[in-house]
């Protein structure tokens, strides 16, 4: 943790006091491994883009907005003229500015600070009764109805999971909501599982002694791979039927990986990639608000920010949490 000044509230922008933050899986690689996936940290980087917070200052027009306003914050910037924006896939925006990521140089600072900025276009306000911590959390549901959305219409489909950390537990949710049949998680790790089995799961494999358990049961409609592992990809093409769907939302490692690319052709397999989210973040915050989706029943431990470093340490140990949430205090 570091002290620094702050700059004057730039025109055009909403000054946000931290509320509340979840420590996502790529905040722990750039933690470890200074990258995730193909992004590279070249230059300090702060972290953070689950986040919440009180609106405490604003500059310039920001309608509907006022200090004081509590406050989810959408990690997006689009900038609404390219063509993935011109085509409503505004998760693929060609200038996007996403808080906490090292995809772009100079690098976009993230909302792990006591103060931070954001545009008043990201600042979705959150009803009294919606604490900081569960509004952190709309940012990951909405990459997980993303995710959903990209599989299809999964009604009455069978669905297997790979992993069962945050992301995958809350795509499981997020595709029970839109009428999966049968979901079955699968992972290496017992006690992630036996967290998928108190949230509703219908079936787990553990597969850290081999995968013939997995290959015992008959082909899923549906696979969505969330390990972010070249295994977990080449399990998730071998687990589904001949025409069924692949989704990653995984970040894989960086660079070239070997995957069973034979299969996807022999199978004809639709493989379908998810990259973080559109208009889902709304949805996020409306399923939250609603109780549509009970997004805390996911957190195993709350920590004030001024020991993030101990809360992401704490988060890498799977044996002991599933969920880690940064508070202001």
């Amino acid at each position: 943790m570091v002290e620094r000044p702050l700059d004057p509230l730039g025109s055009g922008m909403v000054r946000i006091r931290f509320g509340a933050g979840g420590i996502c899986g790529s905040d722990m690689h750039y933690y470890r491994h200074a990258r995730t996936g193909d992004f590279v940290v070249t230059s300090p980087l702060v972290l953070g883009h689950e986040i919440s917070g009180e609106v405490v200052e604003i500059s310039g027009s920001a309608p509907g907005l006022k200090t004081g306003d509590r406050v989810a914050v959408n990690p997006s910037r689009w900038c609404g003229h390219c063509t993935p924006c011109r085509e409503g896939r505004l998760n693929l925006c060609e200038n996007i500015f996403f808080m906490g990521s090292a995809s772009k140089t100079p690098h976009m600072q993230g909302g792990f600070s006591s103060l931070f900025d954001a545009i008043p276009a990201q600042c979705v306000k959150i009803p009294d009764h919606v604490s900081y911590q569960a509004a952190a959390l709309a940012e990951p549901l909405a990459v997980c109805l993303h995710a959903v959305v990209r599989a299809g219409d999964v009604r009455g489909r069978r669905a297997v999971l790979f992993g069962s950390g945050p992301i995958g537990l809350l795509t499981m949710l997020a595709a029970r909501r839109a009428g999966i049949a049968e979901a079955t998680v699968v992972d290496i790790a017992a006690a992630p599982l036996a967290f998928a089995t108190r949230l509703g799961a219908n079936h787990v494999i553990d597969i850290s002694k081999g995968d013939e358990a997995l290959k015992a049961v008959p082909p899923y409609d549906v696979a969505f791979e969330v390990s972010g592992t070249a295994a977990g990809l080449a399990s998730a093409i071998g687990a589904v039927r001949r025409g069924g769907i692949v989704v990653q939302i995984g970040n894989l490692p960086g660079g070239q990986i070997s995957m069973p690319a034979n299969a996807v052709m022999a199978k004809e397999i639709d493989l379908r990639g998810s990259f973080r989210f559109g208009s889902e973040f709304m949805t996020a915050v409306d399923l939250i608000a609603t109780g549509g989706v009970d997004v805390l029943s996911l957190v195993t431990a709350e920590r004030p920010l001024s020991v993030a470093p101990d809360a992401v340490r704490l988060a890498l140990d799977r044996s002991q949490s599933v969920k880690v949430v940064l508070t202001a205090h």
